[in-house]
């Protein structure tokens, strides 16, 4: 009798689970179904949150780590290049980084010998075009007072002080003084020679960070994301380059100063896509405008227009191809991100990182890391891990 009565509970209890309704059941579906996407969206929006403040945290590991992955993968086509062609890897590392330090320098070199001849000159004609403004805003139809520009120009430059600042505090994300951007530097360039020398010990062993049974399908969809960040960086670096030629000989015809370093800004403001091009551009429209003359600002502002037009219309369809599928609206909304999250860096890596993650995403998603194929350029550093035919567990 004893041994029947928690027998007899257990089943009383049972009997009335089943009896007793869901109270879940009793919701509208459409309220179950929001509420489980909810909840679902908040984890991983909480997930999302810790993982941009674990970034912010470590930025002065972050920023140098990702500086190399993408300095590689620009010297990546190159550097493949040299290994297919029987150059021994230490001799390409050797060539590859010591050519991207003399290329950097001389375009520093060039900066400073053009800003050193040209800038005292620059500078009295552009007081002399801010005086004439001024004088024009007296005694044009405008008929401003004195008192009255000297109030807009003080709110003008109280507010770029204020983007200055938002500015700067995103370019100085390495640290805050000189010797973290030195760290910085020197760190990425050890990290860039790591990923050159080893990089097939470094993905092995992030694989392996990984359960077993997923290692195929992040080694497959890691694969054709690398291949992306690639051929994203090399379609930058030639459009980046045809920018720069196309901007810096119009300035240079047009007689507008320092060409090349406007010539330079805008090769580099083109791995920024879209903002970098519409700052770059309207900094030499300006230029050309206080130093030139309307005229030649207006001529100076079909050159720009032009060669982004080309840009945009001929020179990425064509170059990009298919590579990388990021509209033009998720490039924008994804660099605005990137740089209020991460100032200049953040908008610098934010769409080869959206690039990435959403090959990633569509490989895993779709299936497409089964396969098996393997871009002829990755084999060098990703033929570390075999991939498992489908339906076969390691």
């Amino acid at each position: 009798m004893t041994e029947d009565k928690p027998r007899a509970s257990f089943l009383d209890n049972l009997r009335h689970r089943t009896t007793t309704p869901d109270v879940a059941s009793g919701l509208p579906r459409g309220l179950r179904v929001a509420t489980a996407y909810a909840w679902r969206f908040l984890v991983i929006a909480a997930a999302i949150g810790v993982g941009v403040w674990l970034v912010i945290q470590l930025k002065l590991l972050v920023i140098p780590l990702l500086v190399a992955i993408l300095v590689t993968a620009l010297l990546w086509p190159a550097f493949t290049w040299m290994l297919r062609h029987r150059v021994p890897r230490w001799l390409a590392i050797v060539i590859a980084v010591l050519g991207t330090v003399a290329i950097v320098g001389g375009l520093v070199w060039l900066i400073v010998w053009q800003v050193s001849r040209q800038w005292g000159s620059v500078q009295d004609r552009t007081v002399e075009a801010m005086d004439e403004f001024r004088q024009y805003l007296i005694s044009g139809p405008l008929n401003l007072s004195a008192a009255e520009i000297d109030d807009l120009l003080a709110q003008g430059w109280t507010l770029i002080q204020e983007q200055a600042e938002l500015l700067w505090s995103g370019a100085l994300a390495l640290g805050s003084t000189l010797g973290h951007v030195v760290v910085g530097a020197l760190l990425s360039l050890f990290i860039l020679l790591c990923i050159l020398a080893d990089g097939r010990g470094i993905w092995r062993w992030t694989v392996r960070l990984f359960p077993r049974e997923a290692r195929p399908a992040v080694d497959g969809a890691a694969r054709n994301g690398w291949v992306t960040v690639v051929n994203f960086a090399r379609t930058q670096l030639l459009v980046a380059s045809i920018d720069a030629v196309g901007i810096g000989l119009g300035a240079f015809f047009l007689g507008v100063p320092l060409a090349i370093p406007i010539a330079v800004l805008v090769f580099l403001g083109s791995f920024v896509p879209i903002v970098g091009a519409v700052v770059t551009g309207a900094l030499a429209v300006f230029l050309a405008l206080v130093y030139n003359g309307p005229w030649i600002a207006l001529w100076m502002l079909i050159v720009v227009l032009g060669v982004q037009q080309l840009e945009g219309h001929v020179l990425q369809p064509l170059l990009m191809g298919s590579a990388v599928k990021v509209h033009p609206l998720a490039v924008v909304l994804v660099v605005a991100g990137g740089a209020m999250v991460g100032g200049i860096p953040g908008a610098l890596f934010a769409v080869p990182l959206a690039a990435f993650v959403n090959v990633v995403a569509v490989s895993l998603t779709s299936g497409s890391w089964r396969t098996g194929a393997r871009p002829p350029s990755s084999d060098v550093i990703w033929s570390t891990v075999p991939r498992t035919p489908r339906g076969v567990t390691r």
